[in-house]
């Protein structure tokens, strides 16, 4: 045979392990004088404060967190603002030079009028196919025209410089928003900061104040444990001298009667006195339950009559009832006997006398003999 060597299993000697650590600090949890006596458990509060300082790194570094992030979406914000008008401004030049390139005034359907060829040159078709409708300059059509283009120069460069100072306008209003978007931000970071700087400090002071309570409470426990001390010392000390100083010690035969209870080692016996004052209540207690007695008898007497009484006239009323049932009974049964008679004295005369025609089967087959 060959010796294998397996792996012991060690988790149930962790356990028991386990067990016996958590058991040796429960006791020492238990039997810890301090602890117990003085309700302050230390190990608790440095668990406390502990929890609460990694709870306010948490809650700064999460402030901080979310700092960034904000600062990520403001930057987010402007680049996609930048990267908007960069685009807006990349399609007004594309529009522009599409303008400028594919929409020539010499390719418009009316380019003859407007180049100065006054529609000759562009006419192919014979003067004798065209009609009224191909008529493209009329008599009178061309006077003031340079004026009026001069006019509609000036016109639109108006509308031009109307609009540019509108979008200039509209572009200082918008810049002056985000001069004052920005300047709320930032004033509202600073209150922010500041808030926070604020609540940093109260949290600091309460921290404080916390702790000098927590000093001075374990300062109040430890007083009131040394004077806990004190007073049971004392109360020992007055213990030892009234048990040195009492009736037992010093075997006083008077502090027998004394008390409202009788001590056994010092009972000598009742007096006569005593006997007489015992023989006379027992008497008289006696003499009362003896009174009792007979007040209950003549009371259960009293009642024994009186259930009596009830029970015959219960018997009276019950036999009465039963003679009225059998009475109107007897009336029923009477009535029925003559309702039966009246019946049979009326069947034998529908019998006997009424219906003595009886029909025959050609009765009844003279009905139904057709469709209809």
């Amino acid at each position: 045979m060959y010796k294998v060597d397996l792996p012991v299993d060690q988790s149930i000697e962790k356990a028991v392990e386990r067990r016996r650590s958590a058991e040796t600090a429960r006791k020492a949890r238990i039997f810890n004088p301090r602890v117990r006596v003085m309700g302050v458990a230390l190990d608790v509060l440095n668990q406390q404060v502990q929890e609460k300082k990694h709870r306010q790194n948490m809650e700064q570094r999460q402030d901080k967190a979310f700092d960034k992030l904000r600062e990520y979406h403001d930057n987010m914000l402007l680049q996609q603002d930048t990267e908007e008008r960069e685009r807006r401004a990349a399609v007004h030049a594309d529009l522009v030079q599409h303008w400028v390139t594919q929409q020539h005034v010499e390719d418009s359907s009316d380019a003859g009028l407007k180049c100065g060829l006054k529609g000759a040159a562009m006419i192919t078709i014979p003067e004798s196919e065209l009609g009224p409708a191909s008529m493209q300059v009329f008599q009178g059509e061309g006077i003031r025209e340079v004026q009026m283009k001069r006019e509609q120069i000036k016109k639109t460069e108006r509308d031009l410089r109307v609009q540019k100072e509108d979008q200039a306008r509209r572009f200082m209003g918008n810049k002056h928003r985000e001069m004052l978007v920005s300047r709320e931000l930032m004033h509202q970071d600073v209150r922010g900061v500041q808030e926070a700087a604020l609540e940093e400090e109260c949290k600091k002071a309460l921290r404080m104040a916390l702790d000098n309570y927590n000093r001075a409470l374990a300062a109040e426990q430890a007083e009131k444990l040394r004077e806990q001390h004190r007073r049971e010392e004392r109360e020992n000390r007055a213990e030892m001298w009234h048990i040195l100083t009492s009736d037992m010690m010093t075997e006083c035969a008077e502090a027998a009667g004394t008390t409202h209870r009788v001590v056994t080692d010092r009972w000598k016996g009742m007096s006569p006195e005593q006997l007489s004052t015992i023989h006379r209540e027992r008497e008289a207690q006696r003499h009362e339950r003896q009174r009792q007695r007979d007040a209950e008898k003549m009371q259960d007497a009293t009642w024994d009559l009186q259930l009596l009484k009830l029970s015959r006239e219960a018997e009276d009323e019950e036999t009465k009832a039963a003679e009225l049932r059998r009475q109107r009974r007897i009336q029923t049964d009477q009535y029925n006997v003559q309702l039966a008679r009246e019946q049979q004295t009326h069947q034998e005369f529908l019998n006997q006398k009424l219906y003595t025609n009886k029909p025959t089967k050609n009765y009844f087959n003279q009905f139904n003999t057709s469709s209809r």
